[in-house]
């Protein structure tokens, strides 16, 4: 079992259970998905920054990425029907847990000037965005192998009911949040 679902079950639940009063360890907001996903607007018409991408997001999840195409043209956005526009691939189960202890523990301190990440991130129901501006923080990937560097969102689904639960399940367990002064 994965350090951080074991930290989870052990230390997390109990402590979610007393914090929010919840009667049954099932009713503890859990993790559900992590969506990575690159936006490639500027490489649309460079097939080789497209297979770089894929090749970089498969490096860092450890499945295989899907393409994600417009379903109608829009002008404004020099978009046609059928034409590629991102990279995405949805990580389940416990390479979800292998991901998210590695976004942790190594990816995230391996950020330039980090101070934390923003707690404002969160939607209404407890799931969580965060950008990366250069895809090189991973340990997987090496500033070597990459011509253009390009940005990173990963998407974290739970299934908290507020901004508040979900926050108080990712700093139970160690993600490193800013404090509001």
């Amino acid at each position: 079992m994965n350090n951080f679902k074991k930290q989870y079950i052990e230390e997390t639940i109990p402590l979610m259970m007393k914090k929010f009063g919840y009667k049954n360890k099932m009713s503890v907001p859990r993790f559900g998905k992590v969506v990575l996903n690159v936006g490639v607007s500027s490489g649309q018409k460079d097939k080789e920054y497209l297979e770089m991408i894929k090749k970089t997001i498969a490096k860092i999840s450890g499945q295989k990425p899907v393409e994600t195409i417009t379903n109608k043209a829009i002008s404004n956005f020099k978009t046609k029907e059928g034409m590629v526009v991102g990279v995405k691939v949805t990580i389940r189960g416990e390479r979800m847990w292998d991901f998210l202890e590695r976004l942790v523990k190594v990816t995230l301190p391996r950020i330039r000037d980090f101070r934390g990440i923003s707690p404002a991130s969160f939607d209404g129901q407890g799931n969580y965005s965060l950008g990366f501006k250069e895809c090189v923080a991973f340990p997987e990937v090496s500033q070597d192998e990459i011509e253009k560097v390009h940005g990173l969102q990963v998407c974290i689904s739970t299934t908290a009911e507020n901004a508040e639960e979900g926050r108080e399940l990712m700093r139970s367990l160690g993600f490193p949040f800013k404090e509001n002064k």
